[in-house]
């Protein structure tokens, strides 16, 4: 098996190993924009994707704000693309590279690996068994200077509105898991605002309010929480669930236990998420989160107005 990956940053070394996992024998391509880019042990840089013949997709990992031109560059040579979310982080040009994807049938899936954390798996499952949902309330906050403590977190991307950073965009898994689980929103309002101790210029806070026929999710995001807390709650007509993703545990509101698995880590959802593209890729068939899938999730992250589906 032959990949490209573009962008060698944190997130792609966890597709890489991902890979290896999966293949043993997976030659590793890294599309480089220098010529003396350095070298990484196991991967061979290239200046073009066509340097490599009968590549089978290539892996787009690159800084958000560069998604739209490598994306585009990919669709042209027609090769399948697995998309780091998000897969923008603006709306300009959008629309006519959906187009061109579907017009010659591009296969795309779009990388939210927490779908494969297993308590969402298991809500996926086991949500259309249980008694009527009246509310959802998911709360995702950790501290942005503690992401990568050798840097000086306001010259990161993530706290620079100019190249696509903010929380809305980083924690993007909240609003994408809620619209695979629940589904597409009736109706939306969303907020974001940058008025924290943080004092950066990119959203650090950003609320989301979804409405569906008989109960609403809300959906907060921080950047400045130095705990990390990450759960959902679950208010049924009877009883309410608490997911910990960070715990990966699922209670009820009697601390019983509904779901277990503690001894999972984060790691696995690359390679099982890996597998699910691959083979999605091979049956030749558009799995789920595909680009058009990606887009009107979009629309709710990058929208501040009340708004309809």
């Amino acid at each position: 098996m032959k990949v490209a990956i573009i962008g060698l940053g944190s997130i792609a070394t966890k597709h890489i190993h991902a890979l290896n996992v999966i293949d043993k024998n997976v030659e590793i391509f890294a599309l480089r924009s220098q010529q003396n880019a350095n070298n990484v042990e196991g991967i061979q840089n290239i200046a073009k994707l066509s340097d490599v013949k009968d590549l089978e997709f290539v892996i787009i990992s690159n800084p958000t704000i560069f998604h739209y031109e490598t994306v585009k560059m990919v669709a042209e040579y027609g090769l399948p693309m697995m998309i780091e979310k998000p897969a923008f982080y603006d709306w300009n040009g959008v629309g006519e590279i959906q187009q061109f994807i579907n017009e010659n049938k591009i296969f795309t899936y779009v990388a939210c690996n927490l779908r494969f954390h297993p308590c969402l798996q298991f809500l996926k499952q086991k949500l259309s068994e249980k008694s009527q949902v009246n509310e959802v309330n998911i709360y995702c906050g950790s501290y942005l200077p503690d992401w990568r403590p050798n840097r000086d977190y306001k010259e990161v991307y993530s706290a620079k509105k100019e190249l696509g950073g903010g929380v809305h965009l980083d924690l993007f898994h909240e609003i994408d898991y809620a619209c695979w689980i629940f589904g597409f929103p009736l109706q939306w309002n969303t907020y974001t605002s940058s008025n924290s101790t943080l004092g950066i210029n990119a959203p650090d806070y950003a609320n989301y309010l979804l409405n569906y026929n008989n109960f609403n999710i809300n959906i907060v995001l921080n950047y400045y929480r130095k705990k990390p807390k990450r759960v959902i709650e679950i208010l049924f007509e009877n009883e309410t669930w608490e997911i910990d993703l960070l715990k990966n545990t699922i209670l009820n509101d009697k601390e019983e236990v509904i779901f277990d698995a503690s001894e999972f880590t984060i790691k696995e959802t690359y390679v099982e998420q890996m597998q699910y593209f691959i083979k999605e890729l091979s049956s030749s068939r558009a799995g789920m989160n595909d680009i058009n899938e990606t887009i009107q999730i979009l629309k709710i992250c990058l929208t501040n107005e009340p708004t309809k589906g």
